[in-house]
């Protein structure tokens, strides 16, 4: 019985240092990065929604502090409150709602990766999955940036 419970020790001493030795915790440099997403375009040919995103995150002793990620259209406009809007004025409101959503959630996806120190476990926000794999893509370049 003792010898098992040595083995058992011993096994689960081996696996937790050859987990150690698989890669660890990234190491960061302070300073603030930026990356940003290849442009989406719809494949139904629709303008609406096309754009890319850009991810500026601030690092302080090998934590995230600060994470901003922005929407712009194609020729570099931000996607902000006038987003969904046509020459200034609400001309489709289901549109609209759903752009301004996808705004907002930009804000969210910025704070959870502050929340959880990197893009692992950041789930898509429904109505904004085009903005999450934007998102990802840009995230995951300003951390690479970052790293040492």
């Amino acid at each position: 019985m003792k010898k098992r419970r040595i083995s058992a020790m011993l096994m689960t001493g081996l696996f937790l240092a050859a987990l150690a030795g698989c890669g660890g915790e990234k190491t960061y440099a302070d300073g603030t990065y930026s990356g940003q997403s290849e442009v989406y375009q719809s494949e139904d040919g629709s303008e609406e929604g096309n754009g890319y995103g850009v991810v500026t995150i601030t690092i302080k002793d090998n934590v995230v502090t600060d994470c901003v990620f922005e929407m712009y259209m194609e020729d570099g406009t931000l996607k902000g409150e006038d987003y969904g809007k046509k020459n200034g004025e609400i001309a489709n409101e289901g549109f609209y709602k759903m752009a301004q959503n996808a705004v907002l959630a930009c804000a969210e996806y910025a704070s959870m990766l502050v929340a959880n120190g990197g893009t692992e476990g950041i789930d898509a926000i429904s109505g904004a999955t085009i903005n999450y794999h934007e998102f990802l893509e840009a995230a995951d370049q300003a951390l690479a940036e970052a790293e040492q």
